[in-house]
């Protein structure tokens, strides 16, 4: 990962007017036949600069991170060519996994930056959304499933969320029942990730087997259908510390 690469991407298709939030192309993007051609290592500069406008001067891009970022790049910017090569599905979400406190919330809210418009998500930590559960009921659910559509265009899309740090939300009772707010989030998009291709990102420090324990093999199996798994190497430091 030390030599420059160069990433092809596809042109967003959506017409001005429409992005969510800006996109750094023209800073780190050259534009030919059509084509916008990505420099990996000017990609990697203007994360750190977005970084340490967003999260402060102590944040910097780890060298070591340079794999994981170049996967998330590559699918972000729709590079079939690259994609392929790295085993990534691009009509599936992304599950970035690693131990606490690596930046996986950090590089997803950098990453959003390059997707076109419609592709382009929020962070929702996962226990704002039992706080949500608390305070608004079951119609939360729907909030973040059968309801999560925003107008592009004169056209309804699904909308992408990132749900961060699954696992960190408890258990919950609601008027005596026991629930799993995300579980049932999950399921519900996965209904909506088959018959409306609804893309799904999470971020977690759990394992599979965690995540099994956790919500059921049920949900395990899906989400094997939902995501491409990007981890981290499992002894990374706290880059907190």
């Amino acid at each position: 990962m030390g030599k420059e690469k160069k990433l092809t991407g596809l042109i967003p298709t959506m017409s001005g007017g429409t992005r969510t939030i800006l996109n750094p192309f023209k800073e780190v993007a050259e534009f030919k036949n059509g084509t916008f051609h990505f420099s990996f290592l000017a990609c990697l500069k203007w994360m750190e600069r977005q970084g340490k406008t967003l999260f402060g001067d102590h944040f910097r891009i780890f060298t070591d991170d340079h794999p994981i970022i170049y996967k998330l790049l590559v699918y972000a910017i729709a590079d079939v060519e690259n994609t392929t090569r790295q085993g990534i599905d691009l009509k599936k979400g992304i599950l970035l996994n690693g131990p606490v406190g690596v930046g996986k919330s950090a590089l997803m809210t950098l990453i959003s930056f390059f997707f076109p418009s419609e592709k382009q998500y929020q962070l929702k930590p996962t226990r704002e959304i039992n706080f949500e559960l608390e305070k608004e009921g079951y119609k939360v659910i729907g909030k973040y499933s059968e309801g999560s559509y925003m107008l592009v265009n004169n056209q309804h899309v699904p909308k992408v969320w990132c749900f961060d740090d699954l696992g960190i939300e408890q258990p919950l009772k609601y008027f005596g029942n026991d629930c799993q707010v995300m579980a049932e989030i999950l399921l519900s998009r996965y209904d909506l990730f088959v018959s409306k291709r609804m893309l799904t990102h999470l971020t977690t420090n759990l394992s599979a087997s965690e995540i099994e324990q956790r919500y059921g093999n049920r949900i395990r199996s899906r989400m094997r259908e939902m995501f491409n798994l990007i981890a981290f190497d499992k002894n990374t430091e706290d880059k907190r510390n």
